[in-house]
């Protein structure tokens, strides 16, 4: 499937130039943000690790194999990419053992940069944040262009697509979905049903979104609307008086759309009109998704940049800081700039 089928049209304009994300992994780097004082004592070992070239999962099992325990021993906060400089917190459950040598799971890949005692292990979705340092190489822009377009970013956000790389290779994992959707069943191996009806929640919430950038109401609440705070789970309906609230044009409070679950979706209005369309067009996905003890759940439909900055370390060269909510993706931040090339692919004839 191609990016406009599994994401959606960009809510910016078309792209000002083209550049190369990812020709080596320090191109892209990530630092969770993690807000947890650290109590030093405790049956949990917690490891802030730097990983090159690894997925989340990989060194989840390289530790364990290093500490002598089963993998379900280790925890994490959220999945990092594997080609890509990361760091990022691991726990530990040790009770009753002491820190054990974890030389064995270093290398050029791998490093452990710091080593702190605590009372509770590391709950999924506890990190606040991430902070981004991305390098486009080979870039082909309009500086003046591209700088304008970055200065809107930075102002107004961008709608909170979830990434190609949640719907695996060429969108292999929703094709997956579709095949256990329409047979009615679901993945036996518990990694495989997460990722599957991730995939599936994923790419209904884009339709969705998808709809509403196309006529314009993707960052701004319309009476139906179900808000939500930037950092919290929790959501309330929009009246009249919700919709002028000023934390909408602060980018502080912001429409969702629907994580699909069981039930129907409590949006009205126009926004519950566009939510039960992609329902209606996606019957087999719905009702997959509510069969599999699922919740409804919704999501910021805008998706505001913290600090971002840019600079140009050389002609051909862009890179990029900024700060995303938890769960957000740093390609969909950047598509609705330039147009991502693969590494290693010809030049494009075409100039900007």
């Amino acid at each position: 499937m191609t990016e406009l089928e599994l994401l959606g049209p960009r809510a910016h304009g078309e792209p000002c130039g083209r550049g190369v994300l990812k020709a080596v992994a320090e191109d892209f780097q990530v630092d969770e943000v993690l807000d947890i004082p650290l109590s030093g004592d405790g049956e949990h070992l917690w490891l802030w690790v730097e990983k090159r070239g690894l997925n989340t999962e990989e060194t989840a099992r390289r530790l364990a194999r290093a500490a002598g325990v089963p993998q379900k021993m280790i925890s994490y906060a959220g999945l990092k990419d594997r080609q890509a400089l990361t760091r990022q917190w691991f726990s530990l459950h040790l009770p009753g053992k002491d820190d054990p040598d974890m030389s064995a799971a270093e290398d050029d890949s791998l490093r452990i940069l710091q080593r702190n005692r605590h009372r509770r292990k590391l709950q999924r979705g506890a990190h606040s944040a991430n902070g981004f340092t991305l390098r486009l190489t080979q870039l082909q822009a309009d500086r003046e262009l591209l700088d304008t377009r970055l200065s809107s970013i930075a102002a107004v956000g961008v709608p909170n697509y979830f990434g190609t790389q949640r719907f695996g290779h060429d969108g292999g994992n929703l094709f997956d979905a579709r095949g256990f959707a329409e047979r009615g069943r679901l993945p036996e191996q518990r990694n495989l049903r997460s990722r599957l009806l991730s995939a599936a929640r994923s790419f209904l919430f884009n339709q969705v979104l998808a709809r509403r950038v196309a006529d314009g109401t993707w960052n701004r609440a319309q009476v139906g609307d179900l808000l939500s705070f930037t950092d919290s789970r929790s959501y309330f309906p929009a009246g009249e008086a919700e919709c002028d609230d000023p934390r909408l044009a602060a980018l502080d409070l912001h429409p969702t759309g629907p994580m699909w679950g069981e039930g129907d979706s409590p949006a009205t209005g126009a926004a519950g009109e566009i939510e039960r369309a992609v329902r209606n067009a996606e019957v087999a996905l719905c009702q997959w998704l509510g069969g599999a003890d699922l919740a409804h759940e919704r999501r910021i439909l805008r998706l505001p940049i913290t600090s971002l900055a840019w600079h140009y370390p050389a002609p051909d060269i862009l890179q990029l800081e900024f700060v995303l909510p938890a769960g957000c993706f740093a390609t969909v931040v950047v598509r609705e700039a330039l147009d991502l090339v693969p590494a290693g692919q010809t030049e494009n004839p075409c100039a900007y």
